[in-house]
């Protein structure tokens, strides 16, 4: 029963070794690589070895970033099925929010990153920090926001709107 409970805590010791799309060496934890399901997985198809696991779709910057959210998380236990609770986007705790409080480039590749490395609770977070953005904002206040330039021309704006009317009917 003890030799159990002491190979859980050395694997918890163990680190691996990720590299970033432009090089960028990171070692980290290996219960922290594996908040996400794509390092999981990873580490579990090729076994225990040194070599570093290349990413090479995400930055040395937002690998960093990523860490950090999964080093803070690391204790947490993360449901990897849709969790009908957790639907609003209200319900983002404090650390988090701080977390979020990120140019929206940085957010938008964090949302990126965390759809690629499949780390659902980041994703989550990060979708709804842009659902938080939106909410509440005419068309025009939205475009404004993402700098989205209108393409539609009156009469295309129009049809879209008549054909979207049943969203306004809250």
């Amino acid at each position: 029963m003890a030799t159990g409970s002491t190979s859980t805590n050395i694997s918890e010791l163990k680190k691996i070794k990720l590299t970033s799309s432009e090089g960028t060496e990171f070692v980290v934890d290996k219960d922290v690589g594996e908040k996400s399901i794509l390092l999981k997985n990873m580490l579990e198809d090729v076994g225990e070895n040194d070599m570093a696991i290349p990413l090479p779709n995400v930055t040395g910057p937002i690998l960093t970033k990523v860490i950090e959210y999964c080093t803070h998380h690391r204790d947490d236990f993360f449901i990897s099925q849709d969790d009908d609770n957790k639907k609003t986007s209200d319900d983002i705790d404090e650390w988090d929010s701080e977390f979020c409080k990120v140019d929206q480039g940085t957010l938008f590749e964090l949302i990126l990153a965390a759809n690629y490395l499949d780390i659902k609770p980041l994703l989550d977070l990060t979708c709804k920090t842009v659902a938080n953005m939106i909410k509440g904002k005419s068309p025009e206040e939205i475009r404004k926001t993402f700098n989205i330039a209108n393409d539609f021309t009156p009469e295309e704006e129009i049809q879209v709107k008549r054909e979207n009317e049943w969203c306004e009917e809250r």
